[in-house]
């Protein structure tokens, strides 16, 4: 079995819409061929065959997908969770926005995180109170 794709993810950004829409087919089956993938994409967008393989290939580059070679077509994993990348891109990403407004920054993710998980406010707010406490012991 020849594997390729292997290596350390460079600099995590947010994906594209057909690059996501590849790794959403990955991340729910944990692995499918190039037809697999591209027939689960062209059930929500036109997609041609060649631009699915195309993207996924470039996945790999990036070291998001492995590309196993099985005696047949290649198989593609993902090599992260969806929950793995979600918090190494937005780790990126949000150092990169923090540096020009940190502020703007927090005040929009609290806008979105009110709207998609009011539970999760809660969950953060008791987040800051114990970081906030570990901070003022180590003062």
């Amino acid at each position: 079995m020849k594997r390729s794709g292997y290596g350390k993810v460079r600099g995590l950004r947010p994906l594209g819409e057909l690059e996501f829409e590849i790794m959403k087919v990955l991340w729910e089956r944990g692995e499918a061929t190039g037809r697999e993938v591209w027939t689960a994409v062209k059930a929500s967008r036109k997609a041609a065959l060649t631009t699915v393989l195309t993207v996924i290939e470039r996945l790999s580059n990036k070291g998001l997908v492995e590309k196993v070679r099985t005696g047949g077509p290649f198989v593609y994993r993902p090599l992260l969770t969806g929950e793995e990348f979600t918090r190494k891109a937005s780790a990126g990403m949000l150092r990169d926005y923090m540096e020009v407004s940190s502020a703007s920054l927090i005040a929009s993710f609290l806008d979105a995180l009110s709207e998609t998980d009011p539970e999760g406010m809660e969950r953060l707010a008791e987040l800051i109170r114990k970081k906030k406490k570990e901070r003022d012991r180590d003062v």
